[in-house]
């Protein structure tokens, strides 16, 4: 069965819904999805690489936790359900940080980024969404920007979320 996206206007009302298939065929409906960057104690930040199976971005690093809003579930919900289906975390702090829409050129999302800072433990991937987890310097991250390593939207992400947090490699 396919999975059902809800379509939202850009402050995160629900307008209606659609496949997953229509949301990435660049139809350029707008649909939710969450992200949440986690940070250890040490200030690194926890990025996976994508399954080389994923129809976005396959075997590119990116945000810890990414995924998309189900119809008929709220964004914490979305949030909470991705953290335990990709990483088996649970019970952790967080907040939301911004939302933003971003564009690629097969669909546009509605993302809601959360933080966690000063996680500790140790996430334990899920294979099937994910073929590696590790946590990143922040001078390593910035290091391969525009190298090809990283998801576009991560990239462009990245830069949002070192200013929210007030964060800087210059340690």
């Amino acid at each position: 069965m396919e999975e059902i996206f809800p379509l939202v206007d850009a402050d995160g009302n629900v307008v209606g819904k659609a496949t997953r298939r229509e949301c990435h065929s660049g139809s350029m409906l707008l649909h939710p999805v969450v992200h949440i960057h986690i940070f250890n104690p040490a200030g690194d930040i926890y990025l996976q690489r994508r399954s080389m199976t994923k129809d976005i971005q396959p075997g590119k690093w990116d945000t810890a936790v990414g995924g998309h809003v189900d119809y008929g579930e709220t964004i914490t919900e979305a949030m909470l359900r991705e953290a335990r289906e990709e990483l088996g975390i649970e019970g952790f702090s967080y907040r939301k940080l911004f939302s933003y829409v971003f564009q690629s050129k097969v669909e546009r999302e509605l993302v809601n980024t959360f933080v966690v800072e000063n996680f500790i433990g140790t996430p334990v991937v899920d294979p099937g969404e994910i073929d590696e987890g590790r946590f990143w310097s922040l001078d390593k991250v910035e290091a391969n920007i525009g190298r090809g390593v990283f998801t576009p939207n991560f990239e462009q992400e990245f830069r949002r979320l070192v200013e929210a947090l007030g964060k800087s490699n210059d340690k």
